[in-house]
């Protein structure tokens, strides 16, 4: 069985924006949004490698 990823989405933030908007949340949105994020990281850290930095800058998202 894989390890489980460190969540890097703070889900009380997550509820609390959507119970504002009147919605509910699901059991399963966090880890959808942290494969998200995650794959968003992954990619931005790809394109600062591809231009030589080490630094993974907001034009890389």
């Amino acid at each position: 069985m894989a390890a489980e990823k460190e969540s890097l989405v703070v889900g009380t933030k997550v509820k609390k924006y959507l119970k504002d908007k009147d919605l509910m949340s699901s059991s399963d949105i966090l880890d959808a949004l942290n494969e998200q994020v995650y794959a968003i990281l992954n990619r931005a850290a790809e394109r600062a490698e591809q231009n030589g930095r080490k630094t993974v800058q907001a034009r890389d998202v």
